[in-house]
């Protein structure tokens, strides 16, 4: 007797069932991203109403006709770097058979091949932007905010593309070992090992990268530092140290910021900021700023973001690899270089959301911490003029790259807060 088996319908079940359950990992991924996000999303500032203030009520016309014929030229600049970035990467893509060859024939073995095609377009990206490199520090050192001489800057650009060659020989030469052990899965490793790589690079910053550029010090006016130590104990924050760093080597501009993660972690002033121009109120109120970021963990949520935003890019940087073979061979290198490129520059408008909302959110506490609105809005106005900042840039470029929430509406927080505090609410 002889029975009949349908092997296809048996083979169709079959790959229905894998079907539903990609569709359904995939509907799982997509909750956790949505979910992970609302969570890292979450700040302390209380839903406000801010106002449209008018720059011309805070600076004079020529201060605002100075900073508007500076920042002209450096937002043509930014933007014409990136069309250069992407460029370049785009040549290298499509020359890959050409440079494969050439670079084969002196380095043998596919990773060490990968490495040197993706230290070359280090190379060749540093001197492509280096012409407008140039045109910025002119720039800044005609309209006074840089003291720098080109030997000084040409120095510093130097040694800025070691790190960059060095970190892009790292990433490759991980991405293609982990391709070739693990195939066309191997994204699965990928993200999460950028991630960790990400948290590796914060630690090991300030120890290692920051020193190239830059010395630090413990701050050595002890009385502001234990003022700015107290402010640190009201927002429960505890940093290794408050140091002060000779910035003035490169820009004339004040700044603040907080760096290290861990054990590494410290508040770092500008030598700038310490230079007469800003009162001690001002300083404190920028110190508070900065604490914040620590005492709401801005660092560790942005590494959050970063692996949310860096997994489903290595997959679609895998999955457009394959094209060429897939990673784990040299041929895929550039073109993964400019695929990298070209996610971070899609991604751009998503991190920079994520640092303006969190940049608000350290622009809140310390305004509650220190309780002196007037000398944040003072301390704004000086940044702007020491920097040049544009305080309302255009609407593009606040949606696309900037990173801080203009000044005018940081003015406009601070006005906010004023009231609230006279209301008593």
């Amino acid at each position: 007797m002889k029975i009949s088996v349908n092997v296809r319908k048996d083979g169709d079940a079959h790959r229905s069932r894998a079907t539903l359950a990609k569709r359904g990992a995939v509907l799982l991924a997509a909750a956790i991203w949505i979910v992970s996000g609302a969570l890292l999303w979450r700040t302390e500032v209380p839903s406000l109403h801010l106002a449209e203030l008018d720059p011309r009520e805070y600076f004079s016309a020529p201060q605002l006709a100075r900073i508007a014929d500076y920042r002209r030229v450096t937002r043509a600049l930014l933007v014409g770097s990136l069309v250069v970035e992407g460029a370049v990467l785009a040549v290298f893509a499509w020359k890959t058979a050409g440079l494969v060859e050439a670079v084969g024939g002196l380095f043998r073995g596919r990773i060490r091949t990968g490495v040197a095609l993706g230290a070359l377009a280090a190379v060749a990206l540093w001197l492509a932007l280096l012409p407008l490199s140039g045109v910025s520090h002119w720039r800044r050192r005609r309209y006074g905010l840089s003291h720098q001489g080109y030997d000084g800057w040409l120095r510093d650009e130097a040694v800025s593309l070691a790190v960059q060659v060095v970190l892009v020989a790292l990433a490759v030469a991980a991405f293609m070992a982990l391709a070739a052990w693990l195939g066309h899965s191997w994204w699965l490793a990928g993200g999460p090992a950028l991630a960790l790589a990400g948290t590796v690079f914060l630690l090991a910053y300030p120890l290692i990268i920051q020193p190239l550029f830059n010395r630090s010090e413990p701050l050595p006016d002890r009385e502001l530092a234990a003022k700015i130590e107290a402010l640190a104990r009201e927002e429960g924050v505890t940093v290794k140290a408050v140091e002060v760093t000779d910035a003035s080597r490169q820009t004339t501009a004040a700044n603040a910021y907080v760096t290290g993660i861990g054990p590494t972690r410290r508040v770092v002033l500008f030598d700038t900021l310490l230079d007469g121009r800003f009162t001690r109120p001002e300083i404190l109120s920028v110190s508070a700023h900065e604490l914040a970021h620590v005492g709401r963990r801005h660092l560790w949520k942005g590494l959050g973001w970063f692996a949310l935003i860096a997994i489903p890019c290595v997959f679609v940087l895998a999955w457009i690899t394959e094209r060429r073979g897939g990673l784990a061979e040299p041929a895929a290198v550039p073109l993964a270089l400019a695929v990298a490129f070209t996610l971070f520059v899609v991604t751009l408008p998503l991190s920079n959301a994520v640092s303006r909302r969190y940049e608000a959110e350290a622009d809140w506490i310390a305004l509650r911490t220190t309780d002196n609105p007037a000398s944040f809005v003072q301390l704004e106005r000086k940044l702007v003029l020491s920097g040049l900042v544009d305080p309302a840039p255009p609407g593009w470029f606040s949606f696309a790259l900037a990173t801080h929430p203009s000044a005018m509406k940081r003015i406009a927080m601070a006005e906010v807060f004023r009231y609230r505090s006279r209301a008593g609410s």
